[in-house]
């Protein structure tokens, strides 16, 4: 998810980003954002309610859950992250949902299209809620399921994913690009 960030809606600052409606501004979450990341994205809010509360109305006033994250990590406990060209940032796999997909169905085919990882979608795990911020001040909120996977994957770059990387929380990421530190926040926010 130009120079917004991680994925949210369906991905700041993709370029499917301007078909999708702008969520009015929200108040900021009542103190400094659980993260800001290199491009100005900030995580005001990471709220653990059922997967269902997506459908309802009143999880965000209203707004809809327009964006899915996965947090998917190998047996070693590394985080897989994806190289979005546009961004130039390393990032959880994730993007917007399209018309009549469930944010599940999104996690999967995002988590397809993005790292060439087909997961069943019964394997994902529904973690909760994050509201985020764009650097044009437009507020967003998204899914963000976490699962397991083996390395090995049929990744092939696109227009959009230069590369994938296991990261293992510690070591630079490869060059070139910056860590999206608004994921990796909810990365360990999920780690429990």
């Amino acid at each position: 998810m130009e120079d917004a960030a991680s994925h949210p809606s369906p991905e700041p600052g993709s370029a499917d980003a301007a078909d999708t409606p702008d969520a009015p501004d929200a108040p900021d979450a009542a103190g400094a954002p659980l993260a800001t990341g290199p491009r100005g994205m900030q995580l005001l809010d990471f709220l653990r309610l059922p997967e269902e509360s997506a459908f309802t109305a009143d999880v965000f006033a209203g707004h809809p859950v327009t964006y899915v994250l996965v947090v998917l990590r190998d047996r070693r406990g590394r985080l897989l992250l994806v190289h979005e060209r546009g961004r130039a940032c390393w990032e959880l796999p994730g993007g917007g949902i399209e018309p009549g997909e469930s944010p599940r169905e999104a996690a999967v085919r995002e988590l397809r299209e993005e790292a060439g990882h087909d997961i069943a979608a019964h394997a994902l795990r529904f973690e909760g809620f994050a509201r985020t911020k764009l650097p044009d001040r437009r507020t967003l909120h998204g899914a963000v399921f976490t699962g397991d996977a083996e390395e090995s994957a049929g990744f092939l770059p696109t227009d959009e994913i230069a590369a994938v990387h296991w990261w293992d929380g510690h070591s630079p990421v490869p060059e070139p690009g910056e860590l999206q530190t608004v994921d990796t926040c909810l990365a360990e926010l999920v780690r429990g």
